[in-house]
């Protein structure tokens, strides 16, 4: 019997295992995390648009709020746990395919891999404060501080410019998506009445694109950084929503795209709902 023969067995638990109703469960509630974390950005960004004081506008920010409700550390650990769910799912996508027509081409596969980092990252940053470590500093901090050793290697410029341009253009794609419904493709739209889907629509559309108008701020900030050779210059996700309110528009538009986060919550959880995953 050769090798094949022999890993055939495992490969197919292993595909079995992708498939199963285990994994689905945890790609919902891993998006309910996700839902969860952009509420809650969202509410603080309105609260600092509308001059309340309500801590920073990012992770941290929404954890700490998190941790200061009743059963507080139960809360850090159950959306911990999702946004594990989350990096499995997508890691599981990147082995043996997505949902959907497409689901095997191996741009999909690299994007779900990719993902799948992103998340077990950002599952890692709130289990650790769930466990008690506050973390290395504010977000706008740790941009500023990876911009920094960015900047300090050879060709340190180009690729902190690469890495800008690649968030601009990400923070395009995603509002165009978004403003596109491009998310259909992945729903149950068989299954879900009229009102359900002008939900999903409400909020995705508006979500997607505040969502995406971030990302290209962020990216501008970390372009100025390697343009200017100034590490202060790259902004984390509260300096670029901070920087929204000194527009000529004043507060409003920090309010708007601060609502259009917290949209992107509520999108999430229509997601967690009916996607097909």
């Amino acid at each position: 019997m050769n090798t094949r023969t022999l890993s055939f067995p495992w490969r197919a638990r292993a595909r079995s295992a992708a498939n199963s109703s285990a994994v689905g469960i945890a790609a919902r509630w891993g998006l309910a995390a996700r839902g969860v974390l952009y509420v809650l950005v969202g509410l603080i960004a309105l609260r600092i648009a509308f001059g309340v004081s309500g801590g920073q506008a990012d992770r941290g920010g929404a954890l700490a709020v998190l941790s200061a409700q009743p059963l507080g550390s139960v809360l850090l650990w159950a959306l911990g746990a999702g946004l594990v769910g989350m990096a499995v799912w997508r890691l599981s996508e990147a082995l043996f395919g997505a949902a959907g027509e497409d689901g095997h081409k191996a741009r999909k596969r690299l994007a779900s891999a990719a993902r799948c980092v992103f998340y077990a990252f950002v599952a890692y940053s709130v289990l650790t404060f769930a466990a008690g470590e506050s973390g290395s500093g504010s977000g706008d901090q740790q941009s500023k501080d990876v911009t920094a050793r960015a900047l300090d290697l050879t060709g340190g410029r180009w690729l902190v410019g690469l890495a800008g341009a690649g968030i601009v253009v990400a923070g395009v794609w995603i509002a165009g998506r978004a403003a596109l419904r491009k998310y259909h493709k992945h729903l149950k739209l068989g299954a879900m009445s009229g009102k359900e889907r002008r939900f999903t629509d409400v909020t995705g559309v508006v979500g997607g694109v505040a969502r995406g108008v971030v990302f290209v701020v962020v990216g501008v900030f970390v372009t100025r950084a390697a343009l200017t050779y100034e590490p202060n210059e790259a902004k984390g996700l509260d300096d670029a929503l901070r920087s929204f309110a000194e527009m000529p528009t004043g507060p409003w538009l920090l309010a708007l795209v601060a609502a259009g986060l917290a949209f992107f919550g509520l999108f999430s959880f229509a997601m967690a709902r009916w996607r097909r995953v």
